[in-house]
């Protein structure tokens, strides 16, 4: 999405697509799952892919995703997590090349890859990142995100990991939290979906400084879509500085329950437009599209 006078490019979207619950709304009712990536791409210009996270893909699915994508769409996928998580980035050569191979299919339609470091992942580890990243190719984008406590309380340790960043032309992925930790214990177990990402997520502080030409922010809000404006308008203001400066930015919108991903991003894209009215207007959903008259038959 880019307007006149503004020399950077958005892509927003949600943490997935393959969501049955969006037909009605985002997706048209009578959608079959294959539609649903070209009916998102009408939309959204960008998609996290969670799925390779838990697992690799089969190359079946990878080359179905592919021919399913529009040109236009670009997927972000998360690097399993037997390589982030579990091998904690050691020895993983293999694995990495693996995975990379695996997605190869899906050519243009890559965005940054998600390298999510889990909280076990601490400054002292910091080697095995600085070792790991050269094995992505040069063309592709990266998004790091860490969740160790230790890369926040000790600003000497953070600096570092951004100059790591920096050095190989990766991002700092952004994730906000905010909004689902401010709740009440009794306010989130009102809500069974809230309950389990309040629990899930977790509490950091916040970053706000994109490192590079791609700036990757994933920011949690509510099901109750409009408890989240606050935060979204300043983060409105702040995708905007990144559109003006040339940037790319790619931006996630969560809900506890996915059902509400999408009117979220749209919420956020509203108030965008207000920091940049050249904007054009988010397309409308698929699914809420009103239907052309029925031409009439001159000879009936």
């Amino acid at each position: 999405m880019a307007a006149s006078g503004v020399t950077g490019q958005l892509r927003l979207g949600c943490p997935v697509w393959a969501c049955a619950d969006w037909r009605g709304s985002l997706y048209t009712v009578e959608s079959r799952r294959e539609q649903w990536l070209g009916q998102y791409a009408e939309v959204f210009g960008t998609v996290e892919g969670s799925a390779s996270f838990y697992a690799l893909p089969p190359a079946d699915t990878v080359r179905r995703w592919a021919a399913e994508a529009p040109a236009s769409l670009r997927i972000c996928f998360k690097v399993p997590k037997a390589l982030s998580h579990e091998a904690q980035l050691r020895d993983v050569a293999i694995g990495l090349n693996e995975f990379l191979a695996r997605m190869a299919p899906l050519g243009e339609r890559l965005g940054p890859y998600l390298l999510q470091l889990g909280p076990r992942f601490a400054p002292e580890h910091l080697p095995d990142l600085e070792r790991t990243l050269p094995w992505f190719p040069r063309e592709f984008d990266v998004a790091v995100e860490v969740r160790h406590p230790g890369w926040y309380r000790n600003p000497d340790a953070e600096a570092r990991l951004d100059e790591v960043l920096q050095h190989f032309r990766c991002e700092r992925a952004l994730f906000d939290t905010r909004v689902i930790h401010a709740l009440s214990p009794d306010a989130s177990a009102a809500d069974a979906s809230t309950a389990e990402a309040r629990r899930k997520k977790p509490v950091l502080p916040l970053r706000t400084q994109a490192l590079g030409r791609k700036p990757f922010l994933r920011f949690v809000g509510l099901n109750r879509l409009d408890a989240a404006d606050p935060e979204l308008r300043v983060w409105a203001r702040r995708i905007a500085g990144w559109l003006r400066e040339g940037r790319e930015p790619h931006v996630f919108t969560h809900t506890p329950d996915d059902r509400h991903a999408p009117q979220l991003a749209a919420r956020l894209y509203g108030f965008l437009r207000e920091e940049l009215p050249e904007l054009p207007a988010l397309p409308v959903f698929p699914g809420l599209r009103i239907p052309p008259p029925q031409q009439r038959d001159l000879f009936g």
